[in-house]
């Protein structure tokens, strides 16, 4: 398996692979295909015999340009449990520390254990902080129709020190 960044031609599989990793929200090929063009500096890609086993969309938000918004973190059903979420998320960390990266944001669903697994396991592995607050209410921004989104911000990164 290899890094590299997503390419226009990881459209579909990038479609595909998040389709098959519930509790993502699927969106349209045509958004991913944007993703993997226009955010590809800012995503990773694992891959392995022209298979996509892993993905991790993202782009640096336009107000904050030391704050790296992470989309979404698939992870084929294969290559689950081998820590390859977080060796994604520490790529991007490392590639972007000498670009000034010093914050993570994403957004998690309360009951997503996974990814809160995941996001705090990277703040501990460059021990620094992270916190949560309620940006999109289940109420007030999805008329009961999606849980509650909470915004996670983790940082300030200083140093790259990734994991072995």
């Amino acid at each position: 398996m290899y890094f590299r960044k997503l390419m226009k031609g990881d459209g579909q599989k990038l479609h595909a692979l998040v389709a098959q990793c519930p509790p993502l929200d699927t969106n349209s090929a045509y958004l991913n295909f944007l993703q993997c063009t226009h955010f590809a500096d800012t995503s990773v890609a694992v891959e392995s015999h022209s298979q996509l086993y892993g993905a991790i969309t993202g782009y640096y938000q336009p107000e904050a340009p030391d704050t790296l918004f992470v989309w979404q973190v698939a992870v084929a059903q294969a290559a689950r449990g081998k820590g390859l979420a977080k060796k994604m998320l520490c790529h991007l960390v490392d590639a972007g520390l000498g670009g000034g990266l010093k914050f993570i944001e994403t957004t998690i669903t309360r009951d997503n254990r996974a990814s809160w697994a995941l996001f705090e396991g990277l703040a501990d592995c460059y021990q620094v902080s992270l916190t949560s607050n309620i940006w999109l209410d289940q109420s007030e921004h999805f008329a009961g129709l999606h849980d509650s989104e909470y915004l996670v911000r983790i940082g300030p990164f200083n140093s790259p020190l990734g994991i072995s």
